[in-house]
């Protein structure tokens, strides 16, 4: 084995790869993505960087396979086993509706499974985990020929309260698979907290992508040599075996935008920045996401196409907003997104047939994008074709096109900047003292305007951010995460309990990585409690690693409750929940950092427009010429080959040893 490490995320519009190897530089490619054939995206990558399969050590993997089948309702037929009496908790859901004051819109979505194929259980535990109507062989046996009878691959079993007591689960499961069932998910392994709904819907989308998630890992499994190991990115940022995702394929729900995310943690632990906003902008939508002390912000009630997924995930703020986004005019004013021009045609000025005016077209325009260029060495870019997609828009306006496209880039940074508030405000966190975390083909160039629309002076962009998810799948590490109801109160309070909560979670979490050879003593483990006052719906995550005493847990909370609301009552409180992460090290194995260079020479000179009074002469360099200890003062344009770095007048930008580049506001941008 030649030792190379290996990162690929297959997005909606590229595919980017990163390679590292410890006597090489790195090695990055982005290639048009292929939605028909994700295998054949990662071995076009590879041969983009010069790569045969045999030849790679170790591949990790980011994926929207799964989440694309959510959205897009391409879903494996599933057959529903739920208590007697209950085989409608799918289907009745929540009081809340997706649009209040819209009768014309259905109020919440179709189920997950229809009603022909939902199939009672005679059987009945209780919320503390008692048994009220054991689960007798003869409706085992009932329930397996219903199963068997509706026709499904697939089934999924979610009996009542099973996260308190499986045994009724486990027992249809063995059934089932004595059957011949091919595809089994129970919600007890999927997600074993309260709320039926919730669970019930997950454990039934699970079932439903199992299928599609084992035929394309077995085939890119069969793409690579034997020796290759072969990782898949998790919803929770980190990376799992293939054997762990094609049994719980829903943890790969948000796989590529949490390699993303990943590799923002990493940086940030890197650069010792303690409140960071990362900012994923591409070529079909942006993420944001909220990283502090170098950790990702977990939630559990992410929702996909209107579903709620209940799995820890980190906490992405997603808006269909990126450099593909479709400009339209409405009785509204001007709107980006969350139409795409996607990869094919793609933006007007890409010369492959899209006619449509986009935030790619209005950032050429504006001189940002230099079309002397090829991105990445293949896409030429036409300013006419882009001036000729905006034209009419212009012209509906009263404008000219320059000023058009100074107006669509508010639009668009004024989007994403609330995007920005929704992950900080609604966590009692001041999103404007923080670092913007820019990455993504399109992040570094609209990095300053966002940072202007929300109040932040401080920009990073890492190294490689063009293709910085895959890098995210390169530096993920493996790790596994599991949340779990309790329902401890605090009077009277058992820490026994507790504390058997923990080792249960603990030998179920670790027994994936011991497979994988990881040494106990080398795991990471990380805890929250999910704590509320009596009373209350929604718990506070709280971390309370080493803690297990009611005094400290009790303070833990209320200091916490304090820091998100302002307050602490001091009422009787409960223990709902208790969420573990065991992670294991892993060796990134990059060359050694770059030495300083001369000054940076600017390679051309051409007109940027910052607002309507006229364009600015902007030089142009470089990025691999821009090394520490030396800055750049807006105006300036610093490009690689896939991705370019905008810095306004007012901006000053400055490179680290490892090429990352800081930007900092020195004055008011024009």
């Amino acid at each position: 084995m030649a030792g190379w490490q290996v990162g690929v995320d297959i997005g909606g519009t590229f595919t980017d790869i990163v390679a590292l190897h410890p006597a090489e530089a790195p090695r990055t490619a982005k290639v048009p993505s292929r939605p028909a054939d994700p295998v054949a995206s990662i071995l076009h990558a590879l041969a983009a960087v010069g790569l045969r399969p045999e030849e790679v050590e170790e591949l990790t993997h980011g994926t929207t396979r799964v989440t694309n089948a959510i959205v897009e309702g391409r879903l494996e037929p599933v057959a529903l086993l739920a208590t007697e009496g209950f085989v409608d908790v799918v289907q009745i859901g929540r009081q809340s509706r997706r649009e209040l004051y819209r009768l014309d819109v259905p109020p919440r979505p179709a189920p997950v499974v229809p009603r022909e194929r939902r199939i009672p259980v005679a059987e009945r535990v209780l919320h503390d985990g008692s048994v009220a109507r054991p689960l007798t062989e003869a409706a085992a046996a009932e329930a397996v020929r219903a199963a068997l009878a509706s026709g499904a691959r697939s089934v999924a079993v979610a009996l009542m309260h099973a996260y308190a007591n499986p045994a009724h689960e486990r027992l249809l499961g063995e059934r089932l698979r004595d059957a011949g069932v091919p595809f089994l998910s129970l919600s007890h392994e999927v997600n074993p907290e309260a709320r039926e709904h919730e669970r019930s819907v997950a454990t039934a989308l699970n079932a439903a992508v199992m299928p599609l998630a084992a035929r394309y890992l077995a085939e890119l499994r069969r793409a690579l040599p034997r020796g290759t190991r072969l990782h898949v990115m998790h919803s929770a940022g980190g990376m799992a075996t293939p054997e762990h995702a094609a049994a719980r394929p829903l943890v790969m729900a948000l796989s590529g935008p949490a390699a993303g995310v990943a590799a923002a943690a990493a940086v940030a632990r890197e650069a010792g920045e303690a409140r960071v906003l990362g900012f994923d902008m591409g070529g079909t939508t942006t993420d944001v996401a909220l990283i502090l002390d170098g950790q990702a912000e977990i939630t559990a009630d992410a929702r996909l196409a209107d579903q709620p997924l209940r799995q820890p995930m980190v906490a992405i703020e997603s808006i269909g907003a990126g450099g593909g986004s479709i400009v339209r005019l409405g009785p509204g004013g001007l709107s980006v997104g969350p139409q795409s021009a996607g990869a094919e045609p793609g933006p007007a000025c890409y010369g492959r047939g899209g006619a449509e005016p986009t935030v790619c077209d209005a950032n050429l325009i504006l001189g940002y994008l230099d079309p002397r260029r090829r991105l990445g060495g293949e896409i030429a870019l036409d300013r006419a074709l882009a001036e000729a997609a905006f034209a009419p828009l212009a012209a509906r306006l009263g404008c000219g096109v320059v000023e058009a496209a100074l107006g669509v880039l508010r639009v668009a940074d004024a989007t994403m900047a609330r995007a920005l508030a929704r992950i900080t405000v609604e966590r009692g966190v001041d999103g404007r003292g923080a670092t913007l975390l820019a990455f993504g083909g399109m992040g570094p160039m609209h990095a300053a305007g966002l940072a202007r629309a929300y109040g932040i002076s401080r920009i990073l962009v890492p190294a490689l951010s063009s293709a910085f998810s895959a890098l995210g799948c390169v530096a993920a590490e493996m790790s596994y995460m599991r949340q779990q109801t309790l329902r401890l109160p605090a009077d009277p309070w058992d820490g026994a309990r507790l504390e058997a909560a923990r080792a249960a979670l603990f030998e179920e979490l670790a027994a994936p990585l011991r497979g994988h050879g990881v040494a106990e003593a080398a795991l990471r483990r990380e805890e929250v409690a999910l704590i509320r006052y009596r009373g209350q719906s929604y718990a506070v995550e709280v971390p309370i690693a080493g803690l297990s005493a009611r005094e400290a847990v009790g303070a833990a909370f209320e200091e916490r409750h304090r820091a998100l609301f302002g307050f602490a009552s001091g009422e009787a409180w409960e223990v709902t929940g208790l969420r573990m992460r065991l992670s294991a090290p892993r060796e990134i194995r990059r060359a050694d950092a770059a030495p300083p260079g001369p000054p940076p020479e600017p390679f051309a000179r051409g007109p940027c427009w910052f607002d309507a009074a006229g364009p600015v002469p902007t030089p142009r360099y470089d990025r691999a010429a821009l090394r520490a200890p030396h800055a750049l003062a807006g105006p300036a344009v610093i490009e690689d080959e896939w991705s370019t770095i905008l810095v306004p007048p007012g901006w000053r930008a400055q490179a680290d040893a490892f090429g990352h580049i800081l930007m900092t506001r020195t004055g008011e941008a024009a």
